[in-house]
């Protein structure tokens, strides 16, 4: 059970890295910059403040890769749950959802080289620069919306495996999948019915934070002992 515990904590701590790292690159970032409907402001904002798209970028690098060894961490704690569940768990969580993310950030790169001033982007107009800087901002934010689904996906199995694994408790294992749910319907909403996303964003937003309590309980607590 030591070993358990052990494991559960390390999962937790890693768990809690990405938590404390992912929020600079997926909201503070995009809301100090980006500016609805306005290529040029938005573009005005990232050529004053490179710096901190750089900073964006490095922050969704990173918080990945900490995922992938947060999902490594996770197989082996409940792989004597279900192997079949904690494998689909590092697929979805990882195989598929981590390469998503890092291709995306090249959106970002685009976009900060189309707002700068190179020399071989002379020749195009600057509103067409901003403007194309502007589109790459969009189609990040689209990569992640799609990078989400999966991030939604993978909390299913996550979530069964904490309700069977009896060393955790079986609430947290609820949240998760309620926390999964919501981000599926707020990415369903967003890519497929965008106009009817603001009746549903909020609520969303909300029940993703369902994910939160098993961070601080694995950091924490990390696991019971199985009642016999």
């Amino acid at each position: 059970m030591d070993a358990v515990k052990q494991q559960a904590r390390k999962a937790g701590l890693l768990y809690l890295l990405i938590v404390a790292t992912a929020w600079i690159g997926l909201l503070y970032v995009p809301d100090a910059l980006y500016v609805t409907d306005n290529a040029p402001a938005t573009a005005d904002r990232i050529r004053a403040s490179e710096w901190l798209l750089r900073a964006g970028i490095a922050s969704e690098i990173f918080h990945q890769i900490v995922q992938i060894f947060l999902l490594l961490a996770l197989y082996r704690l409940f792989e004597s749950v279900d192997k079949t569940l904690a494998q689909l768990l590092v697929i979805l969580g990882a195989l598929i959802s981590v390469p998503i993310v890092l291709i995306n950030t090249l959106n970002e790169i685009a976009a900060l080289m189309l707002a700068g001033n190179s020399s071989f982007l002379a020749a195009i107009p600057r509103p067409e620069l901003d403007a194309l800087s502007y589109l790459f901002l969009k189609l990040h934010s689209r990569g992640i919306t799609i990078a989400a689904i999966f991030w939604g996906l993978w909390l299913l199995p996550f979530g069964l495996l904490v309700i069977r694994s009896g060393f955790i408790p079986r609430v947290l294992g609820i949240l998760l999948i309620i926390a999964g749910c919501a981000y599926l319907v707020d990415s369903t909403f967003t890519l497929v019915l965008p106009q009817y996303r603001p009746a549903v964003s909020g609520i969303a937003g909300v029940l993703e934070l369902a994910e939160i309590p098993i961070v601080f309980w694995l950091a924490i607590w990390g696991a019971r002992r199985r009642p016999v």
